[in-house]
């Protein structure tokens, strides 16, 4: 989605009225990678007073302003600060006017200027080096050599393709969704010049923030065919093309503006899952179960307006803070445990939370029995609990999914756990929207376990004896999922069934 950004900067700014120092940035959802919270940043390499190449660089940032990060609002305008296409710096020089008005409607002025200087400097690394390495082979121009790069990738790829028997192959995907549940509907056609991709059938778009830009869509769903399909093939806009994926104007995959979009990912994330389901129809036993797919990402915020007025002395804060569930398990090995698929974002350490915020993570373990049952088990989820350490209320903005529909196995494989959101009282918590914990409450997340992969009754019982002694499953459900019987000692013992 950043690459495919570019080619919107350069309509905007063409390459001839570009200058040596220029940078230009966006977060529009619909130009860029699908939503407010990622800007991207675009940087020229000038050889000679000549264009030769362009850098981009993206991030999510803590805070745009607005509602914050989550699925409430009802339109993108409400969802934070809304930059078009712009320059961050003209000729080496900060534009201090765009600064300026970013600083004043976000809640983290400082972090988020600190990203766009840091996304900038990204780009100036690339510059740098790139002119470095021009200068050491005496290159005047990359085009020539970019063009071989994208015809072998693009030839590479569809010698890939064509390796898989041709035709249209259909799967779908219930999952929770916001105010109603969501269909993603998908048919993938193989044939000769590639593979096409259409999603009509899928659910319309929701009232709420987690409808999927175009752009999207596209990335990971091209990304969860890449996973099986030529994947040592360099990932650029030659592998690229050949897969080509739409969605019908007005879906829940296809969402106009002004629709909000904030918590895009918690749809879009599932489209890799979906891919597979399709691939698995041509490519069997070498495809993974479902898996948690979407981040368990949520934000946590203190202070005014949010705390009450018996703690008008209450820190105010915001942090995010991404974790996830377990993915599923594959054809030959269990699933990973508390993994991030496909987003690839790793889990926020608990120890910076606690150092800029005055939040409290009591317990950061994995779920038991969370994971699929199977010849090869699911990824196990984990447990989290938080509080506020000055005991006032605080507000999470949750954006989770798979708590209605669980990750399905696959051949044989038994379904990992849903996903839980609660107070530790008991007391159930919405996964999608804001809701006040108390000051005096832990909140605490279960989260979705991946599906398993192949009958349970195949499994080796030496692994289930090793997941009993870690506490990563329980005895009874060993028994009731694995048809195994647990001695007192631990070890595991399935029945002898006569002819």
């Amino acid at each position: 989605a950043m690459a495919a950004s570019v080619s919107h900067f350069i309509a905007k700014y063409p390459l001839e009225q570009m200058e040596d120092g220029d940078v230009y940035i966006t977060n529009d959802p619909w130009l860029a990678t699908g939503h407010l919270h990622d800007f991207t940043v675009v940087t020229p390499v000038f050889r000679h007073g000549i264009t030769v190449a362009l850098f981009a660089s993206t991030c999510h940032v803590v805070d745009v302003g607005g509602l914050g990060f989550g699925p409430d609002a009802r339109q993108v305008y409400e969802e934070g600060i809304y930059l078009p296409i712009l320059p961050l710096a003209k000729r080496g020089e900060m534009n201090q006017t765009l600064l300026e008005i970013v600083r004043a409607n976000v809640r983290e002025p400082l972090l988020l200027e600190g990203d766009f200087f840091s996304l900038a400097a990204c780009n100036e690394t690339g510059v740098r080096r790139l002119r470095e390495m021009m200068d050491e082979f005496d290159l005047d121009e990359i085009e020539t050599m970019a063009d071989l790069i994208m015809e072998r990738s693009s030839s590479a790829m569809l010698k890939e393709i064509r390796r898989l028997p041709f035709g249209t192959y259909h799967y779908s995907m219930m999952i929770d969704g916001y105010e109603s549940n969501v269909n993603l509907v998908a048919a993938m056609s193989i044939g000769e010049d590639g593979i096409d991709v259409d999603f009509s059938g899928t659910s319309a778009v929701s009232e709420y923030g987690i409808n999927v830009p175009l752009p999207y869509t596209q990335a990971y769903a091209s990304f969860g065919v890449r996973c099986l399909v030529g994947p040592t093939v360099p990932n650029n806009a030659g592998s690229l093309g050949p897969v080509r994926v739409s969605a019908p104007l007005g879906s829940i995959l296809n969402a106009p503006p002004p629709c909000a979009v904030a918590a895009r990912h918690a749809i879009g994330q599932m489209l890799p899952d979906v891919m597979i389901g399709c691939l698995e129809q041509v490519l069997p036993n070498r495809t993974p179960a479902e898996g948690t797919s979407c981040l368990w990402n949520f934000v946590l915020y203190g202070g005014h307006g949010i705390s009450g007025g018996g703690f008008a002395n209450a820190t105010p804060f915001t942090v995010t803070m991404f974790h996830n569930g377990g993915t599923g398990a594959r054809p030959t090995k269990d699933g990973l445990s508390a993994t991030a698929y496909p987003s690839g974002v790793r889990n926020t350490p608990v120890e910076i939370n606690e150092a800029i915020a005055p939040v409290r993570i009591w317990r950061k373990e994995y779920r038991t029995d969370s994971a699929g049952a199977g010849r090869c088990r699911g990824g196990l989820g984990q447990v989290m609990e938080i509080s506020n350490v000055e005991g006032a209320p605080f507000a999470l903005s949750s954006m989770f999914d798979r708590v209605d529909h669980a990750p399905r196995g696959r051949a044989g494989g038994m379904a990992g756990a849903c996903g839980r959101v609660s107070l530790k009282s008991g007391v159930s918590v919405p996964p999608k929207g804001r809701t006040q914990i108390p000051g005096d409450e832990h909140l605490v997340l279960e989260m979705p376990g991946g599906g398993g992969h192949g009958p349970p009754g195949e499994r080796d019982p030496k692994l289930i004896e090793a997941d009993l002694r870690d506490g990563l499953l329980t005895e009874e459900f060993a028994e009731q999922n694995y048809a195994v019987s647990v001695a007192a000692d631990g070890s595991v013992t399935r029945p002898i069934v006569s002819d």
